[in-house]
């Protein structure tokens, strides 16, 4: 098995015919078949069925087709790295939850190289992105909070990816409202106090479980909910219609969050802010600059995370 068989089972895949994926590769249809024949005889499975306007995947194609596209990309990213004598700007990637620290330790990562050219790259997602980015080496650092509900299931899930977790603090859950709420003011809050007014949660895609949700007291029985993506597009909801959000991920000096306020929640449950690697992956020192700035801001105003 070759990366180029890899390769070209990919592009048949996602053309649905062999004559297209041939045209695309550059080679001839006889050679493509002949590869994808010889493919299939040392794996032992049909990995496409012939019909009369092209090919279907199978099943167990589907399966291979998936494990070939990860084992592809990283192949890429070997080739990209040490090989493309051309590329050598500086590059730093993270994936994280919806937290504005991460952001801010970004920020000031970037600032720390004044240079002409560089690569960086930070993407908030879901909670399962976030872990199967780092776990692929698609990022170099997760940024991720566990709550006291998730926390051991997680450290299996870490476990299992071969991912190490860094805390950084551990702090109480508060509820997020805007300034102006009818329950602002208020020194402490309950849920039940809040069940008129709708909670925000980002949305975690295919992982409806309530382990993978980044917000604290995942398994309350809320009356009212919303999901959403981003924390922009949660802020102007809570501002817009008196909602809420429940944990860490809502607080920072950007975007309309000047307008929010925190208040202490009376159900409890900690939230353990903290960050992930691959094991035996050694920090590049953009990594350790990031790092070393989150530990800062951890530090110096925990509980605007």
């Amino acid at each position: 098995m070759t990366i180029l068989q890899l390769k070209y089972v990919i592009a048949i895949d996602e053309e649905c015919s062999m004559r297209k994926a041939a045209d695309r590769l550059y080679v001839s249809q006889p050679g493509l078949s002949s590869a994808i024949r010889d493919l299939e005889k040392e794996l032992g499975i049909q990995i496409f069925e012939r019909v009369h306007n092209g090919v279907v995947t199978t099943s167990a194609g589907a399966s291979f087709i998936a494990y070939a596209r990860n084992a592809v990309e990283q192949f890429e990213k070997v080739e990209e790295k040490y090989l493309n004598t051309k590329n050598d700007k500086p590059t730093f990637s993270v994936s994280m939850q919806h937290y504005t620290i991460a952001v801010n330790a970004f920020i000031e990562t970037v600032k720390e190289y004044d240079l002409d050219e560089y690569q960086f790259s930070i993407k908030e997602t879901q909670t399962s992105e976030v872990i199967e980015d780092v776990k692929n080496l698609k990022s170099e650092i997760g940024v991720i909070a566990l709550s006291d509900f998730n926390k051991n299931t997680f450290k299996k899930i870490f476990a299992d990816a071969s991912l190490e977790f860094h805390e950084l603090f551990t702090r109480n859950t508060y509820v997020y409202l805007r300034k102006d709420h009818p329950l602002a003011g208020r020194d402490e809050l309950s849920l039940e106090e809040l069940q008129d007014y709708p909670c925000m949660v980002f949305d975690q895609g295919d992982n409806t479980s309530f382990y993978y949700r980044e917000e604290a007291l995942a398994t309350y029985d809320y009356k009212k909910i919303i999901s959403t993506n981003e924390r922009a597009t949660s802020i102007e909801l809570m501002l817009g219609l008196n909602g809420y959000a429940v944990g860490a991920a809502m607080l920072g000096d950007s975007l309309n969050s000047s307008d929010l306020t925190h208040i202490k929640l009376k159900e409890e449950e900690n939230l353990t802010f903290g960050y992930i690697l691959r094991k035996g992956v050694k920090l590049s020192e953009m990594g350790e600059k990031f790092v070393e700035k989150l530990e800062i801001f951890a530090q110096s105003n925990p509980q605007d995370a």
